[in-house]
C-alpha cells in the first residue's frame, strides 16, 4: 500500500500532555509504568470490543499472561534483533541459608540483587510469540491457514516520560499462519479494516511503510531490507505533535521466518509463512484523549456511538 495522506486532518486538542497524564493515570515510581484510572480503563475495554466486532470468524482466541518461556524466545531470534528491549524474569535461588543471606544483606543496607539469577522465563516482548509454537505442536498448517485473535501485557526496556510510550502496555494481535498468498491477503484485509476503525474514532492518521528498531548494525541493514521488501506498515496518529506521530497500528509479513524457526509446514511440504496486525491497545487510548479530550461525555457522537460509550 503507498503513502497515504493524513486523513481526518484536524488538528489535535490542546490537552496539555502532562496535565492528561496526571488525570488518566497514578505514578507508580518508574517512567512507563502506571496505574490506570477508570475513565482510561473504560475506554480501553471499549476499543477491545470495537476491535473484536471485525475479527474474522474463524479465528480462534488465545490470552497470554505477561510471561513466556525464555528457551522459546530465545528460539524466536529476538536476541538477535531486540535484545536491549528484553526483560528477563530472575528469582533467588539456591539453599535456605543462601536466599536468607540475599535477604540480611538487604536489612543490613546491602544490595540484595546481586544473589538473583534468570528463571526460565522473560517477560512478553510482543503478544504474538508464543503462539508459533503452539501452532506448531499441531502438525502441518491446515489448507485453509490459522487464523489467531491474541492479547497480553506486554514489556519492553525503553523507560520513557512520554505516555505514548509506555514499558508495560496492552498489545491485540490477529495472527494468520499459512500460505504467502493467505498471509498477504490477511494483511491486506486487515489494513482496510484499521482504517475503518480510525475513521470511526475520527482520529487524524495516515499510513506509511516503516521498520522495526533493529538493534546495531547488523539492525541498520535488517531495517533498510524490511523497507525494500515492504514487510511492514504502520497507522501513525500525531498524539504528542504532526512532525513526530505515534505508531498506533502495525502490519506486519514475517514471510518463512517463524515457519523456519518452527518448522511449520504447509500439506505441500513447503514452510509456513505468518504475518500479523498489531494494535497497541494504550496507544490508541491516549491517542483518543489526546485527540477528543478528557471528558468522554464530550466526545464526537460518532465517536461515543462507535465505542459504545
Amino acid at each position: 500500500m503507498p503513502f497515504q495522506p493524513p486523513r481526518h486532518p484536524a488538528t489535535i486538542n490542546t490537552v496539555e500532555i502532562d496535565g492528561m497524564a496526571r488525570t488518566l493515570f497514578r505514578p507508580m515510581g518508574a517512567d512507563g509504568v502506571y496505574a490506570r484510572t477508570a475513565a482510561y480503563e473504560t475506554v480501553i475495554e471499549k476499543l477491545a470490543q470495537l476491535i473484536s466486532s471485525y475479527r474474522d470468524p474463524e479465528a480462534e482466541i488465545l490470552r497470554f499472561p505477561p510471561v513466556m518461556s525464555r528457551h522459546q524466545l530465545e528460539k524466536s531470534g529476538y536476541l538477535k534483533s531486540f535484545p536491549n528491549l528484553l526483560g528477563c524474569v530472575c528469582a533467588l535461588h539456591g539453599s535456605e541459608a543462601e536466599i536468607n543471606g540475599a535477604v540480611a544483606r538487604h536489612d543490613a543496607g546491602g544490595d540484595w540483587t546481586t544473589s538473583l539469577t534468570p528463571a526460565d522465563l522473560v517477560l512478553s516482548p510482543a503478544a504474538c510469540y508464543p503462539v508459533y509454537p503452539i501452532a506448531a505442536e499441531r502438525g502441518p498448517v491446515p489448507e485453509a491457514g490459522y487464523v489467531f485473535d491474541i492479547a497480553a501485557d506486554v514489556f519492553r526496556h525503553e523507560p520513557s516520560k512520554e505516555i505514548d510510550r509506555f514499558q508495560s502496555f496492552r498489545m491485540r494481535e490477529y495472527v494468520c499462519i499459512g500460505s504467502p498468498d493467505q498471509v498477504a491477503s490477511f494483511r491486506n484485509r486487515w489494513m482496510e479494516r484499521a482504517t475503518t476503525i480510525a475513521d470511526l474514532l475520527e482520529v487524524p492518521y495516515q499510513m506509511e511503510q516503516a521498520s522495526d528498531p533493529f538493534f546495531g548494525r547488523m539492525g541498520q541493514m535488517k531495517a533498510v531490507a524490511q523497507l525494500q521488501a515492504a514487510l511492514k506498515f504502520e497507522l501513525l496518529i500525531p498524539v504528542r505533535s504532526n512532525e513526530k506521530q505515534t505508531a498506533c497500528m502495525s502490519f506486519n509479513y514475517h514471510k518463512e521466518h517463524f515457519g523456519t524457526v518452527w518448522d511449520m509446514k504447509l500439506a505441500s511440504g513447503e514452510l509456513a509463512h505468518s504475518g500479523c496486525v498489531a494494535f497497541g491497545m494504550d496507544r490508541l487510548a491516549v491517542a483518543l484523549f489526546a485527540v477528543h479530550g478528557l471528558d468522554t461525555a464530550k466526545w464526537p457522537d460518532g465517536v461515543r456511538n462507535a465505542l459504545s460509550l
